[in-house]
């Protein structure tokens, strides 16, 4: 219903009206991808992240995860609207309503809300502002992303989230500065199930119980095509707001903080486009990357401590030509661990750590990507081939959440192919 009523609105794309203009855009896009192996997927597949560690069989003869699939999709088409208008004064007013069908009812895929934001801006002789409320990109992905054809854009090698948030960038001259508070919705931080259940879910609740916003500041460099930002993101969350105490529930407050230093530097000028990001991460499972905490003990009224997991997560990019385009994307991930020692839990003889995916990847050791492609680029039509290989070493937890570096590290690779033909209007 809302698809026809978005389609319906190309018999005023473009119309200016006393109350500005509006403009409808998006595309048709088909992904055809092939994987080697079994890999931890999202979005039906199409949002390929990193391939399962090894699963043997009982006598050690197979490999189970070592299995190799094929899939055809369209649902990350896309529609959206474009609002410019009215002004007030010197301040420029805009707004946006974006979707795609990347969401789930049942067994089918439906729309789903991507952007959704009204923005305001003002411009003099040497400084700009502009305030931005609604459902955007984090501050740490923006529309700044690396040039891949895979739909994860980069992902979990580049931080990957639209989220609510309240966000305001200002420019005097070259240099300026972002600052946002920032709520969870679509993408989230894991956390345990329930007081009694300390299974790894996500869900919106562990930031929303801690009554704080993620904060992001960022001081920016702007001039002709170079852009560069250092930033830092700092969030908060609730894990749980009940314990269990022998057989009796009883309120707990509980909290665990986290600080995310960036660098990110680009050149985007002519046919070139070079792209850099690394990051000191500490529980970005939000934003869709292998980084979580840890539970380091437990309190006598019940409640937990915790410790965020930090890793060094990097993007390199770089990409020429417009017709005709080349592209290379390469991504390196290392675990460092807690940085201090986790709680082993005797009832189940481990430790809670609390990340995307869950119990999967809490001992991953180290992760790489390479990805190479080329596009044939054409007016509305884009045709493109792209082969990506990620790689992932796992090991044997240590107790502070890190690796033993040698004690039975093993590789898996995943080979996808993937080949894209999209149709933009």
């Amino acid at each position: 219903m809302a698809a026809a009523v978005l389609l319906s609105l190309p018999s005023v794309q473009s119309q200016d009206t006393n109350k500005g203009s509006i403009r409808v855009y998006g595309f048709v896009r088909n992904y055809l991808t092939f994987d080697s192996r079994k890999t931890y997927t999202v979005v039906g597949g199409e949002y390929n992240m990193i391939p399962f560690d090894e699963r043997w069989n009982e006598d050690y003869s197979e490999d189970l995860n070592k299995v190799s699939s094929v899939q055809f999709q369209a649902l990350t088409s896309r529609v959206g609207i474009d609002v410019t208008g009215p002004n007030f004064g010197r301040v420029k007013s805009s707004g946006k309503l974006e979707g795609d069908f990347g969401g789930f009812g049942g067994n089918n895929h439906v729309l789903r809300l991507r952007l959704a934001y009204l923005k305001l801006k003002a411009e003099r002789d040497i400084w700009n502002a502009e305030l931005l409320m609604g459902q955007d990109w984090h501050p740490l992905s923006g529309d700044i992303m690396p040039e891949v054809l895979g739909m994860a854009a980069g992902a979990p090698f580049r931080p990957h989230s639209r989220t609510p948030q309240m966000r305001a960038t200002m420019y005097l001259g070259s240099v300026g500065y972002t600052a946002a508070l920032l709520w969870q919705l679509q993408y989230m931080n894991n956390g345990p199930k329930a007081a009694d259940d300390p299974t790894s879910v996500a869900s919106v609740d562990f930031a929303h119980n801690s009554l704080l916003p993620e904060v992001f500041l960022g001081f920016n460099f702007k001039q002709g095509p170079w852009f560069a930002q250092v930033g830092v993101d700092m969030q908060a969350l609730c894990p749980r707001t009940h314990a269990l105490v022998g057989t009796v529930t009883q309120k707990v407050y509980e909290s665990v903080s986290s600080i995310t230093p960036t660098l990110y530097a680009q050149y985007v000028g002519g046919d070139w486009s070079v792209k850099f990001r690394t990051l000191l991460a500490q529980n970005t499972s939000h934003l869709n990357q292998l980084v979580g905490y840890g539970v380091t003990g437990v309190n006598d009224d019940g409640s937990w401590n915790y410790a965020p997991m930090q890793a060094t997560i990097s993007y390199f990019n770089i990409a020429y030509g417009k017709k005709y385009r080349i592209n290379l994307f390469l991504g390196y991930m290392k675990n460092l661990g807690a940085g201090e020692d986790l709680w082993l839990d005797p009832a189940i003889g481990g430790y809670h750590i609390y990340m995307k995916g869950g119990e999967n990847f809490t001992h991953l050791n180290s992760a790489w990507r390479v990805a190479p492609s080329v596009s044939y680029n054409i007016k509305a039509f884009n045709l493109g081939l792209e082969y990506e290989a990620t790689a992932c070493t796992y090991g044997v937890l240590a107790a502070n959440g890190s690796i033993f570096l040698n004690d039975h590290l093993r590789q898996v690779v995943n080979h996808r192919l993937c080949l894209l033909v999209k149709y933009n209007f």
